[in-house]
């Protein structure tokens, strides 16, 4: 359904560049206090001129069934407590996150700018003009469903046919949620394989319990990050898709 293959996990950027003295460095821009620092729309990290890096901006907008974990969602990436109690979200809630990453085929580091934007599904139904604003220019859309929901998962490629067309170019994610109630679990791994298998599309798993910790939000960044870099060496022309869509099939047979 969607022709823009999907890099393997690992393969574009280094996840364990961070806990490396170099990415240690870049992490403490992000920090206060061991905890990781609260940006506004207009703020940035400051960068000491040793420590030299791109910033490369992209807006997220982050959908799903009500009760799915959107906000909670938001919550863990920025490294805030995520909530206990179920509130719809009013309006529309915008939430910034710098992280940085470094690409295999470079030494220079990237600050990925992510801008999530966080939306109820009841302002999303009752106003017309909410949809349209979130997706505008977004360089990415997540798709949310619950572990402990099968019919969020099941609902996901409705979900992707009534929020995005086929001509529209944003990077299309699937995030799994509540991972750590696995023993109300209503999605086996093989309908996680099945689906990836026929439609193409990363899914990622995360648990939303109440910590923040930087490890638990690390493998979603990086992820996002990789798929929204390879998504811009693709548009650049710097990589050819026929190459990538071999080199998974490859892949695909040895695993």
């Amino acid at each position: 359904m969607y022709s823009v293959p999907v890099p393997r996990p690992g393969t574009l950027i280094i996840p364990e560049w961070l806990q490396s003295s170099d990415g240690r460095d870049y992490l403490t821009c992000i920090l206060r206090k061991k905890k990781r620092r609260t940006f506004g729309l207009l703020e940035r990290p400051a960068l000491p001129p040793q420590l030299p890096a791109d910033v490369a901006s992209y807006k997220v907008f982050v959908c799903g069934k009500s009760g799915v974990g959107k906000t909670s969602l938001i919550a863990k990436l920025c490294g805030l407590e995520v909530p206990t109690m179920h509130h719809e979200t009013t309006g529309i809630q915008t939430s910034c996150v710098f992280w940085p990453v470094r690409p295999r085929d470079s030494d220079r580091p990237i600050i990925f700018a992510f801008q999530f934007w966080d939306c109820g599904e009841s302002a999303l139904k009752k106003f017309e003009h909410v949809l349209p604003a979130c997706k505008e220019k977004a360089d990415a859309i997540l798709f949310l469903f619950s572990f402990t929901d099968r019919s969020s998962f099941e609902d996901v490629p409705a979900l992707i046919s009534r929020t995005m067309s086929q001509e529209e170019n944003a990077a299309r994610v699937v995030i799994g949620t509540k991972l750590d109630q696995f023993m109300h679990t209503d999605v086996t791994e093989q309908d996680i394989r099945d689906f990836q298998q026929t439609w193409q599309l990363p899914v990622m798993r995360v648990s939303l319990d109440g910590g923040a910790e930087l490890a638990d939000a690390a493998p979603v960044l990086n992820g996002l990050a990789e798929v929204l870099w390879h998504r811009d060496q693709i548009t650049a022309g710097l990589v050819d898709i026929g190459e990538c869509r071999s080199q998974e099939e490859t892949g695909d047979q040895r695993s």
